[in-house]
């Protein structure tokens, strides 16, 4: 399969009123910061990474990222005290992979759970977007989801303009969103699941933008545009 490089997101440029806006990551203590940091930056936008509720409440967009364990990063945005804060955002939010499923209302992620397949206990997550987060039903294939796959484009919505149905996005993950209303794509992995979700101004992608060529500097772009 041939894939966009990833220095194809030099390419992508936002114009003067998009590059001047004030763009937060939030500083959650369990993300990968650094990756999207330079992805946006590539577009030409200045980043600000921080854990202040004042500059997080004054951005004009915010990413959430996230990896590792949903319940080790709930720990942590509950001892940063940042659990009120990005509730009350009202600019678009966009989470990524691990920051997508800490939006829904609760994930099954929590210790034990990538050995044991029969763990009922969840974490409480934002309850920014209706949904919950489970682990994926493989079947045969090898878990965890690693690598490039196809999305399908569920819903018309500005964060996925320009990007047709069966574009490659790359992924990382064993837990998933199922399909719901909140689905604004979805892809297949042993099993369908939410490979994006939304509700309101809160956004998020179970895939890498950052770490998906063209396509996900498109979408980066589509989002800051918003």
């Amino acid at each position: 399969m041939a894939v966009n490089k990833t220095e194809a997101l030099d390419k992508t440029a936002l114009g003067k009123k998009e590059s001047e806006q004030k763009i937060v990551i939030i500083d959650t203590g369990c993300a990968n910061i650094s990756s999207v940091k330079f992805a946006v930056e590539r577009l030409g936008v200045t980043v600000t990474v921080s854990d202040d509720p004042q500059v997080i409440l004054a951005a004009d967009k915010v990413f959430l990222p996230g990896v590792g364990s949903a319940s080790s990063a709930m720990n942590n945005i509950k001892q940063k005290q940042l659990v009120e804060t990005i509730q009350q955002i009202t600019k678009p939010v966009l989470g990524i992979c691990l920051g997508m499923q800490l939006m829904t209302e609760f994930s099954n992620e929590v210790p034990g759970s990538h050995i044991a397949s029969n763990i009922t206990e969840s974490v409480d997550c934002l309850k920014l977007i209706p949904t919950e987060v489970s682990r994926m039903d493989t079947a045969d294939l090898v878990s965890p989801h690693m690598g490039w796959n196809q999305i399908k484009v569920e819903q018309d919505n500005p964060l996925f303009a320009g990007i047709a149905d069966g574009s490659y996005f790359y992924f990382v993950h064993s837990f998933c969103a199922p399909i719901s209303q909140y689905t604004l794509a979805s892809c297949e992995y042993g099993q369908g699941f939410s490979a994006a979700i939304g509700n309101n101004n809160f956004y998020g992608v179970q895939f890498h933008p950052e770490r998906s060529g063209d396509a996900g500097a498109t979408l980066l772009q589509n989002f800051i545009r918003m």
